[in-house]
């Protein structure tokens, strides 16, 4: 859905997919870390970021960190912490907290699924959910555990570039007050709602998604 103006790039975090999975390290400061390497990697001094949920999280505190390597943040389903979100911590102790591995295939599918308020291609599901699995136990404990503790909330008007933020309003994770709050607290920030989406309206309207990010992009220049 991207044209070839825009040159972007997936990361697969450390604990993720076929990247490599230490024994631990998986704080929100070294996801950030790790995403400094990749654009050094890539010989980037700067780029626009987007996130999911609460890889959202990771990129708000990516652009607090390096507001050099900043063009623009896009956050998708992004609330401006997970400390004070009561769904979230409800997750962790009824859920996060008691993973072993292997992962329950059964909940890895039923946790995909409850993001969503409109079907999406099951192909694709099977795509997110096989992915989902090669992630270990310990990977979602300490990430989660690190998420509620981590609270940008005070530091998000150091944020000084361009932030869109895509929200579903039907979804269950991230409140319209969240998004409220983030649109609040950063200077240069603006909202696209996308009506009858759950958390995940980048699966659910890709194509309408991808035309926000061309032109949220282009805009910067």
């Amino acid at each position: 859905h991207l044209p070839g103006s825009i040159r972007a790039f997936a990361l697969t975090q450390r604990g993720h997919g076929d990247s490599s999975h230490p024994a631990e390290g998986y704080r929100v400061g070294h996801f950030v870390q790790d995403l400094a390497t990749f654009l050094d990697a890539l010989h980037l001094d700067a780029a626009v970021l987007a996130g999911h949920s609460s890889h959202g999280l990771v990129s708000e505190r990516f652009a607090i960190d390096h507001p050099d390597r900043t063009l623009g943040l896009l956050l998708i389903g992004t609330p401006p912490s997970l400390g004070d979100n009561k769904a979230a911590t409800e997750l962790f102790d009824s859920t996060i907290s008691k993973l072993t591995d292997p992962l329950d295939r059964q909940f890895v599918s039923d946790f995909a699924q409850s993001t969503l308020a409109r079907p999406v291609p099951q192909a694709f599901l099977e795509t997110i959910s096989r992915e989902t699995m090669k992630v270990p136990a310990r990977v979602f404990k300490e990430f989660f555990a690190d998420l509620l503790q981590h609270d940008v909330s005070t530091e998000l008007n150091e944020i000084n570039v361009p932030v869109l933020l895509v929200w579903g309003d039907q979804d269950v994770i991230v409140s319209r007050s969240d998004q409220e709050a983030l649109t609040a607290a950063v200077q240069d920030s603006q909202l696209a709602v996308y009506p009858g989406a759950g958390h995940s309206p980048h699966w659910e309207e890709p194509q309408r998604f991808a035309s926000d990010l061309v032109d949220f992009v282009e805009g910067l220049n």
